[in-house]
């Protein structure tokens, strides 16, 4: 596949990039500022909160964190040193472990959460009507998928 992109879809690429580094960029001060967790640790521990039973394993966290998956061993170890994770091992799989949801760590999401959202509302959905936030939805779905496919 060797298709030419036209300058609306090379245009609208680099909007969206542009526009993800920035957005996290900001939202990232705004965390340290305000001493919670940083973005990328979020991440982390939200797809921990979301999974059956609060655990997952690397390879399941690699899959649903929405930010970058480079030195995320290393993250995991940090999170595990602050006590906001812990690791478990499998019964049943002497190499595997999961990484494990604490208490500390759901309190620490519910104190980033505010600060977060608020980044949201004021650097990306107040610049959205509903049409146009459904739009973008829809979009980067259909484009999720058609990776995931591949």
């Amino acid at each position: 596949m060797n298709e030419p992109l036209d300058e609306l879809q090379l245009a609208a690429w680099r909007a969206m990039l542009n526009t993800h580094a920035v957005l996290t960029d900001q939202i990232d001060h705004e965390l340290a500022a305000a001493k919670v967790l940083p973005l990328s640790w979020y991440d982390v521990l939200l797809a921990l909160y979301e999974a059956p039973d609060r655990r997952l394993r690397m390879h399941e966290i690699a899959s649903a964190i929405v930010l970058s998956r480079s030195g995320l061993t290393r993250l995991v170890d940090r999170l595990e040193a602050e006590g906001l994770l812990f690791r478990e091992r499998s019964g049943t799989d002497r190499r595997g472990a999961y990484a494990v949801l604490t208490d500390k760590g759901l309190v620490a999401l519910r104190q980033t959460w505010p600060v977060y959202s608020k980044g949201i509302a004021e650097h990306f959905a107040r610049f959205l009507s509903d049409e146009e936030a459904s739009i973008l939805n829809d979009v980067f779905q259909r484009v999720l998928a058609g990776i995931r496919k591949t």
